[in-house]
């Protein structure tokens, strides 16, 4: 690799890589939202049980956690940019695999590819956008995230559409990563090119993550493991528990992606007003608030807008945690995978854990267990202090920003 690259960016680049960045989280969330409309169709195809089907899914994020510190030394040997552009469309195209699979061991097989791709390319972009918030010294990342999940929802609403015309997935998943594809490589031309100087030393391929990406993980968990069981669980919860129809569950899930979505768009101005600790701070009081109306509800209504606050609360949490991770030591990707690997483990272990409490107990005992982890947030908060934005700001006045080392 050549040394460093003397390359300034103007104010005006940076604000460009602040939107191609947001559009490479919407790209990377419709990938997703594609995928996850598609399932009960992967399922027939490839002629695998409920229990098989979740074992399958278990090696996404398997994969994902595997790949994720290369994506560090990916950056470090081919610069931001191609590296970006690279595992951005690795991802994209990954989408068509699943569907392809004609068997549990195929679709396994896929599943792992499939996860390895989105966690590499998820490492990628969230370190640029650490470096686009570090260069305007405000808070990007939370509005981010939210751009990822209006991704996800762009998704599928394309993958509902789909499935309710009967379209075969194999036909959807190709349409729809040839689209994603193209998408990627042309919003992958503004982003910030970040090269490494030239006596500095490549990350290894591999590493334990560093104690501060450790203990800013442990808090990323917390909100992941609620994520993950209201995502999963939540209509379950109205449906046994409350005695809800089918309609009304599904609007509690609907409810908490909605508020999960607008405070992450919106998230960005308060964290901006009231720094990183205080807002998960108080965004862990409103969790717990809503577990709370989650567990001693009798009506459906109150444990709807119980998920409303919980979604509320742990929105801005992930966000947050891969900016602090980022900007906690010289090696932002390293930290980040750290953080995302400990997220991705929290994430796939919170649906079966719930569902093994309940059956050992009650799902009102498994809420009572994502409570207590809301409560974590308010208690933990502190950790993400040390990594709080650092770093000059552009100014209008500015003619260049110098280049930041990766």
């Amino acid at each position: 690799m050549s040394g460093a690259v003397d390359v300034v960016h103007t104010p005006a680049d940076v604000r460009r890589a602040r939107y191609a960045v947001g559009a490479v989280f919407t790209v990377h969330g419709a990938v997703t939202g594609s995928f996850a409309t598609r399932v009960p169709w992967i399922q027939d195809h490839a002629d695998v049980s409920t229990g098989q089907l979740g074992f399958a899914l278990a090696f996404t994020a398997f994969g994902a956690a595997c790949a994720m510190p290369l994506a560090g030394s990916i950056t470090h040997r081919f610069g931001s940019r191609a590296a970006l552009r690279a595992l951005l469309a690795l991802w994209t195209l990954a989408l068509v695999l699943p569907a392809l699979a004609p068997n549990l061991p195929v679709l396994c097989l896929a599943m792992f590819t499939y996860g390895a791709a989105a966690g590499m390319a998820d490492v990628a972009m969230n370190a640029l956008g650490v470096e686009v918030e570090r260069l305007l010294d405000r808070s990007v990342m939370s509005g981010l995230h939210g751009m990822w999940s209006a991704g996800a929802l762009i998704g599928s609403a394309g993958g509902t559409l789909a499935a309710h015309l009967g379209a075969d997935a194999r036909l959807h998943h190709v349409l729809a990563s040839a689209v994603l594809t193209a998408c990627g490589l042309v919003v992958c031309r503004w982003v910030l090119d970040i090269r490494p100087s030239e006596d500095e030393e490549p990350p290894p391929r591999f590493a334990l993550p560093p104690r501060s990406a450790l203990l800013i993980g442990a808090v990323g968990f917390c909100a992941v493991f609620a994520e993950g069981a209201s995502l999963d669980w939540s209509a379950v919860y109205l449906r046994d528990r409350l005695a809800s129809s089918a309609g009304v569950a599904a609007a509690c899930t609907t409810g908490f992606m909605f508020t999960m979505a607008v405070a992450r768009i919106a998230g960005d101005a308060v964290v901006n007003r009231f720094g990183t600790v205080r807002t998960v701070r108080a965004g862990g009081v409103l969790a717990t608030l809503g577990g709370l109306l989650i567990v001693v509800s009798g009506q459906p209504a109150v444990a709807i807008g119980g998920f409303a606050l919980m979604g509320l609360g742990i929105a801005v949490v992930v966000p947050l945690c891969f900016a602090a991770a980022g900007h906690s030591g010289p090696n932002p990707s390293q930290a980040i995978a750290g953080v995302a690997t400990i997220t991705y483990t929290s994430g796939l272990i919170a649906p079966s854990l719930i569902g093994g409490v309940a059956q050992a107990t009650s799902l009102t005992v498994s809420f009572v267990v994502v409570t207590v982890l809301a409560c974590g947030l308010v208690a933990f908060a502190g950790v993400l202090r040390g990594g709080e934005r650092k770093g000059a700001k552009v100014s209008p006045r500015a003619a260049a920003v110098p280049d930041p080392r990766s």
